[in-house]
């Protein structure tokens, strides 16, 4: 039999242990780890649109090579990049509505410049044969989807992070832990795939 010092050392060291292993269960965890799940998913869209910028002024000079009367397009796709590459992103970006929105922005702006790019490829038949553009194409529309994967894995992630601070017990935890867990901001459809196309009949 244990002394009684030993032995409420003992039970305080079990209780101790027992309600850690309570409190985990409880998702006293949750918090950070989905915040890390948003952190990482949010990095590989960065990456993703980092890969797609670094195509374009090859793509650019390739499409140049063939269609030099197309300034209006190739400046437009340049100036866009520009726009996406040159914006600072605050360290708050991801709970940051305005600095969100407008990175997104310039996303979609460059995404549509480059879909007016892809239309005006398709009057110049010699440019599509061109292997080095046609390389380039693939690598492009291999990013794209990794972007839209990349997305759809942040948004997924976000919703998870987003519900975990407003339903309980993680509400609670943020109250009493995690004070500086802000909701974070997430994509949405540009205007221009929210409208519904008109079909007309002629």
């Amino acid at each position: 039999m244990l002394p009684p010092k030993t032995a409420s050392t003992t039970i305080g060291w079990l209780s101790a242990l027992l309600l850690l292993g309570m409190l985990s269960g409880c998702g006293i965890n949750n918090i950070p780890t989905y915040d890390e799940e948003v952190n990482a998913a949010w990095s590989q869209v960065q990456n993703q649109y980092k890969r797609r910028a670094d195509l374009i002024p090859n793509l650019v000079e390739t499409v140049k090579g063939f269609a030099t009367q197309e300034k209006e397009v190739l400046t437009q796709v340049i100036e866009a990049r520009a726009k996406a590459t040159g914006m600072q992103l605050p360290e708050d970006v991801l709970s940051n509505p305005r600095a969100f929105q407008q990175f997104q922005q310039n996303q979609d702006a460059l995404s549509s410049a480059l879909a007016r790019l892809m239309v005006i490829v398709e009057r110049y038949p010699e440019l599509k044969s061109d292997r080095n553009f046609l390389a380039l194409q693939s690598q492009l529309e291999g990013t794209e989807n990794r972007i839209a994967v990349a997305r759809r894995d942040y948004i997924q992630a976000v919703r998870k992070y987003n519900t975990e601070l407003r339903t309980i017990p993680g509400r609670w935890w943020a109250a009493l832990l995690y004070s500086d867990s802000k909701v974070r901001e997430n994509f949405t459809q540009p205007e221009s795939v929210q409208k519904t196309p008109e079909v007309k009949f002629n």
